[in-house]
């Protein structure tokens, strides 16, 4: 069973309120860019942060299947910390 905090659906659904392309934001007190790619028909999200000024990287795919499920498919790292990141993550908005 997925923790509702990393229950991919709830991590989609965060991802759609954010802009398509690169931003900036932070994240625990830490500046992030972060770069945010969806697939011409929306049922593929590919993530990809990383932090300024130090070693932090998210990166991760979500997957929208017919069916309704999302997958979640961390790269080189917990699923845990995905989540934690796209739930913590707050983009900076265009001045």
């Amino acid at each position: 069973m997925t923790a509702p905090d990393h229950d991919p659906r709830v991590l989609a659904e965060r991802l759609d309120g954010w802009p398509d392309g690169h931003c900036e934001g932070s994240f625990e007190g830490r500046r992030f860019g972060v770069t945010l790619h969806r697939s011409g028909d929306g049922r593929r999200i590919w993530l990809y942060g990383e932090e300024r000024g130090g070693g932090g990287i998210v990166s991760a795919n979500l997957y929208r299947l017919a069916d309704g499920e999302v997958l979640l498919r961390p790269c080189e790292m917990p699923a845990e910390v995905v989540a934690r990141f796209v739930l913590g993550f707050r983009p900076e908005t265009p001045s």
